[in-house]
């Protein structure tokens, strides 16, 4: 049985959090939180967190069964973008240039691939 996470309004652009969604994309658990924890890209702490409210999710699910033996697996991601606040620059001549602070959705789902045969 598969489990959701969801990320809101994280306040970085969709495009650097996509590269580590990518990276992650149909890995093992315990490869993916790894990979994640010593990433050096700022995004990939929200995301560690996210990964670990997926297993937390999956575990409230299926009380009595074990992670290992569920041999989980990250099933889907997806990077959304999120609202943008609009900022003004000055600009020279009395002008002004548009600073759009990005940020994002994210959506984790984490499912077992033991569990996928027997249903």
């Amino acid at each position: 049985m598969e489990a959701v996470a969801r990320l809101r309004n994280q306040p970085t652009s969709p495009r650097k959090m996509r590269l580590l969604a990518d990276l992650i994309r149909g890995m093992n658990v315990e490869q993916a939180l790894n990979t994640l924890k010593f990433s050096p890209k700022h995004p990939s702490v929200p995301l560690e967190k996210l990964l670990l409210s997926a297993i937390a999710n999956w575990r409230m699910k299926n009380e009595g069964a074990d992670v290992i033996e569920a041999n989980l697996y990250v099933k889907t991601i997806y990077v959304d973008g999120g609202r943008t606040l609009k900022r003004m620059n000055p600009a020279p001549q009395g002008r002004a240039y548009r600073l759009r602070k990005r940020s994002n959705h994210v959506t984790l789902v984490v499912d077992g691939r033991n569990q996928t045969n027997q249903n």
